[in-house]
């Protein structure tokens, strides 16, 4: 058990001292990331809203991600919903193929959707990288959504319907606010996995980059580096942020439905 102890802690350290290192940089004076330190700086911050380019990067991820997070949420309510609430054909196949993306590499998905865009004669540009998260994005709606109808007594629909109402009024007016912590943790988890997502929007990206691949084409210039570390304090810090009210609202909808905690993203 001590050992087990040891081998968390060593991971977690390994996996999370890089993150740490990044403020530490971000506010150094020196243009060489390297120790020792030089002093305290915010210029590297200052600087962010006078690049052109930044900005334009900033503004072409936010568009896409709330795209992605919207539609990924849209379709995973749709899937969660049929996979928990019906039976059909072939659907253990089908749920196991909407859910594939979560364990195939990357840049596996990213070569392949490049090549069918390619056959399909389709130019590359924001909404090429829309469809390539949504992709990925999709499967982990689908588990953040499967969970809520799960905490959900089903018994609540049948009686809604026993009164009186409709199929789709139960639905707006019984599941849907009873689901709506799970929707809000499905849309944050898309965003902010969009947000991030570097490798699909590498091969997939047209004429305006999104954020990832900006700061990866400025990693040529070692001057630019430390305003690429405050900017990646910024972007860890709201992700944080996001996962953390995501996380929120997931254990809200569970105790709501009073079901036990299995576990989330925190």
């Amino acid at each position: 058990m001590k050992f087990l102890r040891a081998y968390a802690v060593l991971y977690l350290v390994f996996l999370y001292l890089p993150v740490a290192l990044l403020p530490l940089f971000a506010f150094n004076e020196g243009t060489v990331i390297a120790f020792p330190l030089k002093g305290f700086t915010t210029e590297w911050f200052r600087q962010l809203p006078r690049i052109d380019a930044l900005l334009d990067s900033v503004r072409n991820s936010l568009y896409i991600a709330v795209i992605v997070a919207v539609t990924s949420t849209t379709l995973g309510l749709f899937a969660a919903r049929a996979s928990t609430r019906h039976r059909f054909p072939w659907q253990r196949p089908i749920m196991g193929a909407i859910m594939l993306p979560l364990v195939l590499p990357e840049i596996i998905v990213a070569v392949s959707l490049l090549v069918v865009f390619l056959q399909l004669g389709l130019s590359l540009s924001s909404w090429t990288v829309i469809l390539g998260h949504v992709l990925i994005c999709t499967p982990f709606a689908v588990a953040i959504l499967n969970s809520a109808f799960l905490n959900l007594d089903e018994s609540l629909d049948e009686a809604s319907v026993d009164l009186g109402e409709t199929p789709w009024s139960t639905f707006r007016l019984v599941t849907l606010p009873l689901i709506a912590p799970g929707l809000i943790s499905s849309l944050l988890i898309s965003f902010t996995i969009s947000l991030d997502e570097f490798i699909i929007a590498f091969f997939l990206t047209g004429a305006e980059p999104t954020l990832p691949v900006y700061l990866w084409s400025q990693l040529r210039f070692p001057t630019k580096i430390p305003v690429v570390m405050a900017l990646g304090t910024i972007l860890v810090a709201l992700s944080v942020i996001l996962l953390t009210v995501a996380e929120i609202f997931r254990r809200r909808g569970v105790a709501r439905a009073g079901k036990k905690d299995a576990g989330g993203f925190l």
